[in-house]
């Protein structure tokens, strides 16, 4: 655990407007309604839904990331994993894949069997994340959020096993003294990260 890490954690919550604290404590309750209201709409499980929305979600903006977890759970009701293969998202075809195997998951299939499928650790905090869990989504933002400066996604620097601990433990303990959950926490400053650097 570092100090100035949570410290700058802690110095773009500060810069949160009285919106982006708003959004980012609702913004992963909210992205399990969208999950719940896809479940209802196809008749699939919520936790499908949800790991649908996550395998989606790499270098994928939301919305669009929505779109394409609608579009890919409809294709796929209509015909199968074949006609959800050939739908076309906007994130990597291996994501693509992983989606469509959640599809093919029995809707009795807990998160677990879904987290196994994401596999990927920034897909599996995701999910964990929508799903309520007490988890951290570490991704490039949030790295540059804890590192205290901005740089290209592509020079973030691999987040391993030890690493991706510190940052959590970080988020965690940054979370604590702002009486925040960690993922609200996280949420909060990527919402603010999102106005001041302009990314999406």
């Amino acid at each position: 655990m570092t100090r100035s890490n949570i410290d700058n954690i802690k110095a773009i919550h500060q810069l949160a407007t009285l919106t982006e604290q708003q959004e980012g404590i609702t913004w992963y309750p909210t992205a399990d309604q969208i999950a719940i209201s896809l479940a209802d709409r196809y008749e699939i499980s919520e936790v499908q839904a949800i790991g649908v929305i996550a395998a989606l979600s790499p270098r994928n903006k939301w919305s669009r990331n929505v779109h394409d977890a609608d579009a890919l759970i409809a294709a796929y009701i209509a015909g199968g994993a074949e006609q959800a293969t050939l739908t076309k998202v906007c994130t990597f075809g291996a994501n693509k894949a992983k989606a469509v195997r959640v599809l093919e998951l029995s809707r009795a299939a807990d998160l677990d069997a879904v987290l196994e499928i994401l596999s990927g650790p920034k897909l599996r905090e995701f999910a964990s994340c929508i799903a309520g869990l007490d988890d951290v989504c570490i991704d490039g933002h949030a790295f540059c959020i804890w590192n205290g400066g901005r740089t290209s996604l592509a020079d973030v620097p691999a987040i391993g096993v030890r690493l991706r601990r510190e940052i959590k433990a970080d988020y965690q303990a940054a979370a604590d003294e702002l009486g925040l959950t960690p993922s609200a926490c996280q949420a909060i400053t990527w919402c603010a990260w999102r106005r001041i650097h302009g990314v999406g």
